[in-house]
């Protein structure tokens, strides 16, 4: 079970990283979820893998510890709202430079082939 666990953090971790390495912005901002994602399966396995136990002291012979299970529960509404204010910063970023890129970068077209040159007729 912790081999699995440990191989989709790792797998959620390095597919982050390689959105987050792309030009444009919604890889970018994919990216961010799916480390964001990542990193809360790695806090919650910080409290110890264990299913049937009770999250409350005293109640029974062993318990699963509470902290991690709060900090998840803060950094998954801490992402939502980094992940909609990035949203909104693309939308604004594509509607100011008619362009997606990360960098600011314009994409400049090859000219145009002869054969395309001599489709259009130009």
């Amino acid at each position: 079970m912790e081999l699995l666990f440990a191989l989709a953090i790792g797998a959620l971790t390095t597919s982050g990283v390689y959105l987050l390495l792309r030009a444009r912005t919604f890889p970018v901002i994919m990216g961010l979820t799916l480390l964001s994602y990542g990193v809360n399966l790695f806090l919650f396995a910080s409290g110890r893998l264990a299913t049937g136990q009770q999250p409350v002291i005293g109640t029974a012979a062993s318990y699963s510890d509470p902290l991690p299970q709060a900090l998840v529960l803060t950094a998954i509404v801490i992402g939502f709202a980094m992940t909609a204010f990035l949203v909104v910063l693309s939308l604004r970023n594509l509607a100011d430079n008619e362009n997606d890129h990360v960098d600011g970068r314009r994409e400049t077209a090859p000219p145009p082939s002869k054969l395309e040159q001599e489709v259009s007729g130009k």
